[in-house]
Formats: structure tokens, C-alpha cells, sequence
């Protein structure tokens, strides 16, 4: 797997605060993985027709982005920001969530627009950097790719946006100097018509 987290020279314009800090970050497997069957749409099990590996492949790749996108965040925590440098949490207080931090990614309950995901990808030079791709529905490609924030504030938490009033679209669109339109586009599915 490859990660990236910043471009060059990033890390001198945040500046840490009582607050917290903030980052992003994107991640995917190599192209040149030697692993059999992960050499993306040309793999040999393609080749073969074989279905079921293909999609077993494809999930396990799926399962490792993720699983490292956790790891990742764990050496945030307790190394690279060491913010919490004495953590040491077992797999029920980690599927638990029950650290300090959050990892949201664009797409997801607590931030459910994907177009932040073109941010993303201008402010950290992620095609160039990491080779992921955006589709033109904003999917990452490779498919078994990761991106999101991290937030280091000790009350960050998630949680579920829930649906949205006509008016909030407005405002949003105004503040994301965008077309109402373009911010249906992609949070249409929460808009409260009632």
C-alpha cells in the first residue's frame, strides 16, 4: 500500500494549536503490487474469467486500504502527532471508537459531499502524487483507495448530518461558491422534502 499525506512543505502552514490540529490525507495500493490477481483490470483471474477471485481480490484490497487507513491513523495519534503517545487500545475499544480523533472521509454520514473530495485532490496533488484518479461520479480509482481528514481535537466525534432544509442548500452554495443545482447534485439524496 502507498500513502500520502501532504505535499512538501505543508506542515509549516498548520500550526498546532489547544484546539487541535488538522490534516488530510489519501491513500491506495500500488499498480506495481507483484501479488497475484492485483494488477488491476489486466489480472490474470480477468483473463481467466474467474469472477470470484476477481471480486474476492478486489475485496480483500478493499479490506487492506482500509485496514492500513486505520493503522495509519493509530501512528497519528500516538507517534506522528503523539497526542495521545500512552494509547494503547484493544479491538473492541477500537471498533468502538473509543479514542481521541476522528478519521471523516467526503462521502460519508457526518460529510456527505463528494465534491470535497476534488479539495482533497487539488490541495494535496493526488493524481500526480499517488496515481488515484476521480471518476467523472467522483469514486476513487483504484477502487481500494482511501482518502479523508483527520481532526485531533479531543471533543471530535462523528455523527450523522441528517437531512437538509432548501434553505441550508442555499447557504451552502453561497459559502462553496457553487450553483444550488451542483450542490443537489451531490447532496440530493438528504434533502428533507417535507
Amino acid at each position: 500500500l502507498e500513502t500520502y499525506c501532504r505535499p512538501e512543505g505543508l506542515s509549516d502552514s498548520i500550526q498546532r494549536t489547544a484546539m487541535g490540529t488538522i490534516s488530510s490525507f489519501t491513500m491506495t495500493r500500488r499498480a506495481r503490487t507483484k501479488l497475484p490477481g492485483f494488477s488491476g483490470s489486466g489480472s490474470r483471474f480477468r483473463k481467466e474469467n474467474d469472477d470470484f477471485k476477481v471480486i474476492m481480490i478486489q475485496a480483500l484490497a478493499d479490506r487492506l486500504a482500509e485496514a492500513f487507513a486505520e493503522m495509519l491513523h493509530e501512528r497519528v495519534r500516538t507517534e506522528y502527532w503523539g497526542y495521545c503517545a500512552e494509547e494503547n487500545l484493544d479491538l473492541q475499544h477500537l471498533h468502538s471508537v473509543k479514542y481521541q480523533g476522528i478519521r471523516p472521509a467526503p462521502g460519508y454520514p457526518c460529510q456527505p459531499d463528494h465534491s470535497e473530495k476534488l479539495t482533497l485532490w487539488k490541495l494535496l496533488n493526488v493524481r500526480d502524487t499517488t496515481g488515484i484518479e476521480l471518476t467523472d461520479s467522483l469514486a476513487m480509482w483504484p477502487a481500494a483507495s482511501i482518502c479523508g481528514l483527520y481532526f485531533a481535537h479531543p471533543q471530535a466525534t462523528y455523527f450523522s448530518l441528517g437531512r437538509i432544509t432548501g434553505e441550508q442548500v442555499q447557504d451552502y452554495a453561497a459559502r462553496k461558491r457553487t450553483t444550488v443545482e451542483d450542490v443537489l447534485k451531490w447532496l440530493g439524496p438528504i434533502l428533507d422534502t417535507d
